[in-house]
Formats: C-alpha cells, structure tokens, sequence
C-alpha cells in the first residue's frame, strides 16, 4: 500500500523540491518581514513556513508560522508544539552522520546533531498525509535534498524506517526554543553529499565504539533533542541496524 501511494506522488516530486526553503534563488529576492532583518535572509524567510500544530497525542489541530512554533513566550516560557522529524543516516559501514548546523540557523546555531532536523509542512499537501508516516517521510526527502544536498533519486521516502515519536520541550536562549512531537527515522544507505552552507557548516561519519570520545571532543553543545536521544534510545538502536523491527513503536509517544 505504501509503495502504490508512494507511486503516486513521484510525478510530484519536482514540485515539491520547489517548495519552502528549496527555491533558493526565489527566496532571496522575496521581502523578509521587518522583525527578522536582523537574521540572514534565507533563515529569516523560512519563519514563514507553516508547521503543523498538534496536541499531546499528536492529533493536529490546525497551523502556524515556523516563528510562532519556536518563539518561548516571554512570560509562561511556553512553546507551541508542533509536529517534527529527526532522521539518523549511517553508512553502510554503520557509521552514524553528524552535521554542525551553521551559524545562520536562529534556533540552535552551531549545535552538533543528527543528520537532518525538520518539519512537514501544513502547506505542501502530501506532507499532511499521516497514513505510515507518509507525509514524514516526503518532508524528510525533501529536507535531506535542501539541507545536504543528497539527491532525491538516491532517497526515496519508502526507505526511512519510521521507529517511534519523542516529545520534549527546550526553551533554548529564552527567545527561540522548541516543542515538538519528534517523528524518529532511521535511514542506511550510502548517499551523494553536497551539504548547504546556509545549513549546514560541518559533517562528519562517526563510528559507533567512538560517540562518546567524539562528543566529547566536539567544539560545540548538542542540540537537545539529539542529546535526549542519544542519552536515553540511539546506541540501542545503532546496536541492531539489522533488526530494527523489534524496536518500532508507533503506538506510543515516548516522553523525555
């Protein structure tokens, strides 16, 4: 079934890479909103995005920008929560991609973490589609092509492994912050790279007997979200690449 609906969207898969943050040339000419001239303006314009709004059981119950989703409010400290991916990409040696993100980024700048970090968008349709994580998987296609530059024919969204959903909340500098229902992917493949600097500033393999002695010579903090996994799930589930059925939890959302 996944495979046939999937079929469906390909002759769309150009157009989507022309959505949100892809159309680069686009962007630059657009008129960023006054209150985000003071951040780069590829950054600035993708605050206009839409996420999709949800409650605590991951039900979604409507849209907002992408700045509303991740500005704390300056008094309850509270954050919209929305709904997110984290895809983790190794290698076939099973080597785990890190990436830095670059300095542009407003939240979470110059962070380590996973090898892509995004949402689906309320305004690209197929991305609403929750049926097997469709809509994820078609986000995290297209974000993967945007952020590091994998082509779209390397990565189908057939091939991420939907394992569970996380929610956490960080407030990060106390003006922008996240809350979010945390799609979990898991992806093995050797892929093309040709990362974007406006996203990304470094990437790296690393082996899975070496995480610890490398996070602990990383130049800069984690972001949250890689942390509380890493922490609490991922060297499990590094440790059974092969057999990652036995951990899919799509009932549950786990809570850190």
């Amino acid at each position: 079934m996944l495979a046939s609906r999937l079929n469906l969207l390909l002759p769309r898969l150009s157009w989507l890479r022309g959505c949100s943050t892809t159309a680069v040339g686009q962007q630059q000419q657009r008129q960023v909103p006054t209150e985000f001239s003071v951040h780069d303006p590829l950054q600035a314009h993708a605050l206009k995005e839409q996420c999709i709004l949800v409650d605590a059981n991951d039900q979604a119950i409507g849209a907002a920008s992408k700045a509303d989703c991740h500005r704390v409010h300056p008094e309850t400290k509270d954050v919209k929560l929305h709904r997110a991916f984290s895809v983790f990409l190794f290698n076939s040696q099973g080597e785990m991609l890190v990436q830095k993100r670059s300095s542009h980024k407003i939240t979470f700048p110059n962070t380590y973490t996973n090898a892509c970090c995004s949402h689906p968008l309320y305004e690209i349709e197929q991305e609403r589609q929750e049926s097997n994580a469709l809509g994820i998987r078609v986000a995290a296609q297209r974000r993967l092509n945007y952020e590091l530059g994998i082509p779209t024919e390397e990565l189908q969204p057939q091939d991420f492994r939907y394992l569970t959903r996380i929610h956490y909340a960080d407030t990060g500098d106390g003006v922008w912050g996240e809350h979010e229902i945390d799609y979990i992917l898991f992806l093995q493949k050797d892929v093309t790279l040709r990362p974007n600097s406006n996203e990304v500033s470094e990437v790296r393999y690393l082996r899975r007997d070496k995480i610890d002695e490398a996070v602990a010579k990383f130049s800069a903090p984690l972001t949250p979200w890689f942390s509380l996994i890493l922490q609490h799930r991922l060297k499990l589930w590094w440790d059974n690449l092969h057999q990652l059925e036995q951990f899919e939890d799509l009932s549950n959302i786990q809570r850190f």
